[in-house]
């Protein structure tokens, strides 16, 4: 393929050609017009580039193929940031157009057909060259993504919830919401970029905010203003890996994070503890797991929710819970034993429900009022000079 007039007819117009295409973008393109100039100027360059490019490829007769890249050097990343690949595809046409549109003017005689030829082809390679290009910047911003997540995690996690914090989080496109709930879980294992891809692609079918992070084992996910924390992570345990996922209590705001987070791993790390608990389980739920695997947090909501409120509204309530416990969880044998008819241990039972929340009849409830009866004696009776979990 010897194209040497018309390769020197394009040499001669390759400054109109990319005038030109610039014009048609304008014209044709609405959302072209309303880029920034910066923005404009870079896909000016590339339009350039791209002629020049052309030239360079009719030189070699059409085989340096794979040199097509070399069109979006002038602006690879900032140019993938800044518009679609469907757009960048729109932009191509445009400039293939004007070349074909003047192919007569621009083709020695005889070598027309030869032209349009060898525009059809470089417009086939400059597609793939654009796919390549936002293939890579979608890869370097995944990974760079991953990592950013995973230290606003680690952060999170060691308690720092300043300004930093919010700024890691702003970086990451993270909006200003109203509540926070941290969800905890095994990872499912492989590339962490490709395992928080899923976790974001999921959130935005909820329409959610999320932040997500693999520390460790762990897959640890923030979810932003999640009407029902439960039902959102119901419908995504897929992406978690087997065994516990653990729901934080909602915190408002991302500043006030770093409770629901140690509370959602705390309660991970202890919920082999409690081999029937359900899938997902609130972190709450694992109060007296947790206080076992020395969570001073929950050792305190245990000892406040459960042995204050207890003395508090009253010997009796206390009384009962001991009977209850002592007689195996048998209604009649805790009436027995503090000599009341068994509707008055009904009803002391049905008040501790309302005040602790928890029911001394289910057996999980059973356990957490007795490890909250004993954190909070062990309290009362500690040595003067021992500090008070």
């Amino acid at each position: 393929m010897d194209l040497a007039a018309t390769i020197h007819n394009i040499e001669r117009s390759s400054s109109a050609l990319s005038t030109q295409s610039v014009a048609q973008m304008h014209e044709r393109l609405s959302w072209f017009r309303d880029l920034p100039e910066q923005q404009r100027t870079m896909v000016t360059v590339v339009a350039e580039a791209g002629v020049n490019q052309f030239l360079q490829w009719l030189r070699s007769e059409g085989q340096d193929l794979g040199s097509s890249d070399e069109v979006f050097e002038a602006a690879p990343v900032r140019l993938a940031r800044a518009i679609s690949l469907q757009q960048t595809v729109a932009l191509i046409q445009i400039v293939i157009d004007v070349v074909e549109e003047q192919v007569p003017q621009l083709a020695a005689e005889g070598e027309e057909a030869a032209l349009q030829d060898a525009v059809l082809r470089f417009s086939r390679e400059i597609a793939f060259a654009a796919a390549r290009v936002y293939a890579r910047a979608a890869e370097t911003r995944g990974a760079w993504d991953a990592r950013l997540q995973a230290m606003l995690v680690d952060a999170l996690l060691r308690g720092d919830a300043g300004d930093d914090l919010m700024g890691r989080a702003a970086a990451l496109g993270w909006s200003e919401t109203k509540s926070v709930t941290v969800v905890v879980g095994n990872s499912p294992g492989g590339e962490a970029s490709l395992v928080l891809h899923s976790v974001q692609r999921a959130a935005r079918r909820h329409g959610l905010d999320v932040l997500a992070g693999v520390h460790g084992r762990r897959l640890i996910v923030l979810l932003g203003n999640a009407d029902n924390p439960t039902v959102v992570v119901d419908e995504v345990l897929g992406l978690f890996g087997d065994g516990p996922v653990v729901i934080g209590p909602t915190a408002n705001g991302l500043s006030e994070a770093t409770e629901s987070a140690s509370a959602a791993v705390t309660g991970h790390r202890a919920a082999v503890a409690w081999p029937e608990a359900p899938r997902p389980v609130h972190a709450n739920e694992l109060l007296p797991e947790r206080a076992i695997a020395s969570d001073d947090n929950a050792r305190r909501q245990l000892r406040d929710g459960v042995y204050l409120k207890l003395k508090r509204s009253g010997g009796e309530l206390l009384e009962t819970m001991d009977a209850f416990v002592s007689s195996g969880g048998v209604l009649e044998g805790a009436s027995r034993e503090l000599y009341v008819h068994p509707n008055t241990v009904r009803y002391r039972l049905k008040r501790i429900e309302e005040v602790t929340g928890f029911n001394p009849s289910k057996p999980h409830d059973n356990f957490a009022l007795r490890v909250g009866l004993a954190i909070g004696r062990l309290g009362t009776n500690q040595t003067p000079g021992a500090s008070s979990s």
